[in-house]
């Protein structure tokens, strides 16, 4: 991919027709490390082809893994897995390398991984992750900018960890570090989000005994021994929300196909508040916008609230929407990198701390706008939609990392959205 590319959206067309949902990169993440806990061959299907799950994938195969695409699956063997460093280079790259600390300990006893890196939205401390192994035995020092972790000869022992924060990734770290810890663990405040469920529904097809993964308190009961598995990814709540957005912006009826509705209770809910007529059905979503659209009050908050990965798409919709909108980002301390990329398409956005204040304008301009992380991307998108002329939106390689298809998708219902070298 050429770092001059860009992706263009020309406003000013109503949206018709449907759109099928990725597998979610959040679930199929944690997977692909999940392999590394025992040797053998594994096959998952529905996983997203994103950059994240690219990096991953390099990742496994510097540990020693193998794998290959096979009919619409993913086939990894990790029977030669054996070696423990994950390096800089791709740790950078993307934050949930760090999955692989939890597996390595657990399985090879030791393992050594970057400081990891990702999207620039906050800090996402990684504490939780080495006070969890520290309570579960481990040694941990860092060491040249890696986190060095080693398990007691005798390997890792349950504890009882409780979070002051439920962070998804450290949730399932340390899922994966305790299925094969002696003894029970309990996770208190533990991450409730789909993705953990569905880490949690592996794992115990792979021989582990897991109770309360979508509950507050997960108990996990060490075994000796895992063995592969098959399993098929859920689909991306987050993506999906994003199409069930866009008719807000453009106009029109999308129906959003292969979601899980359940995992969108309060997105739904939200959506329907603002105005958006919606028709659920087992496996997708109608989206039209009523009569009139009106503005919101919308705090972001662990699952089951409202997801802060859809706070930037939906902060896009409201810029249109007539009065005035209130934002709280409670997850992430510095998640409105977007807001000064609205403001350059005309959005009136004033931002105080984790607070904003959207006044809904009548109308945005297109204008040359730069994408500063994934989710921000996206709702560069949704904008541009809405927009008079044509949007040019830069630094997409943070779209490629959680969004499969976005162009060719929005050209299925309507779009006139296309790739093409940026123009300066």
């Amino acid at each position: 991919m050429s770092k001059t590319s860009c992706i263009f959206v020309e406003g000013g067309h109503r949206l018709s027709g449907e759109v099928v949902v990725s597998g979610a990169k959040n679930a199929a993440l944690p997977a692909l490390a999940a392999t590394l806990l025992a040797p053998g061959e594994y096959q998952l299907f529905n996983v997203p082809d994103l950059l994240d799950i690219k990096t991953m994938l390099k990742l496994l195969s510097l540990l020693g893994a193998k794998w290959h695409q096979q009919k619409g699956s993913l086939v990894i063997n990790t029977s030669l897995a054996g070696k423990t460093v994950a390096p800089y280079e791709i740790v950078n790259l993307m934050r949930a390398s760090v999955l692989v600390l939890g597996p390595l300990v657990a399985r090879a006893g030791e393992a050594r991984v970057a400081r990891p890196g990702g999207c620039p939205i906050g800090k996402r401390p990684i504490d939780l992750h080495l006070k969890g192994l520290e309570a579960m035995g481990a040694k941990i020092k860092m060491e040249h900018g890696d986190i060095v972790a080693k398990a007691p000869r005798r390997g890792l022992s349950g504890a009882e960890i409780t979070f002051d924060f439920p962070s998804v990734t450290a949730t399932e770290n340390l899922m994966m570090a305790a299925v094969l810890a002696r003894g029970k663990t309990t996770i208190r405040n533990a991450a409730r989000e789909p993705e953990v469920v569905f880490l949690g529904d592996m794992l115990v097809s792979m021989g582990a005994r897991i109770k309360g993964h979508g509950t507050e308190t997960i108990s996990i009961e060490g075994v000796k021994e895992l063995s592969p598995t098959k399993i098929k990814v859920i689909p991306d709540r987050i993506e999906a929300g994003t199409y069930l957005m866009a008719p807000a912006v453009t106009g029109g009826e999308v129906e959003v196909k292969n979601l899980c509705p359940e995992h969108l209770e309060t997105v739904i809910a939200t959506l329907k508040e603002m105005g958006l007529k919606l028709e659920v059905a087992q496996d997708s979503i109608l989206s039209r916008p009523g009569k009139r659209l009106k503005p919101l009050k919308v705090r972001t908050a662990p699952y089951p609230g409202f997801p802060t990965d859809l706070q930037a798409q939906i902060m896009a919709v409201l810029s249109t929407v007539k009065g005035t909108s209130v934002i709280v980002e409670n997850i992430f301390e510095d998640r409105f990198h977007h807001v000064e990329e609205l403001k350059r398409l005309g959005a009136d956005i004033t931002v105080e701390g984790r607070v904003a204040v959207v006044n809904g304008v009548k109308k945005l301009q297109a204008a040359p706008v730069k994408a500063t992380d994934l989710r921000a991307s996206a709702s560069l998108v949704l904008a541009g939609l809405g927009a008079e002329g044509v949007t040019q939106i830069s630094e997409i390689h943070h779209l490629k990392r959680g969004y499969e298809d976005l162009c060719k998708k929005f050209s299925g219902i309507g779009a006139k959205i296309w790739e093409g070298p940026c123009q300066h």
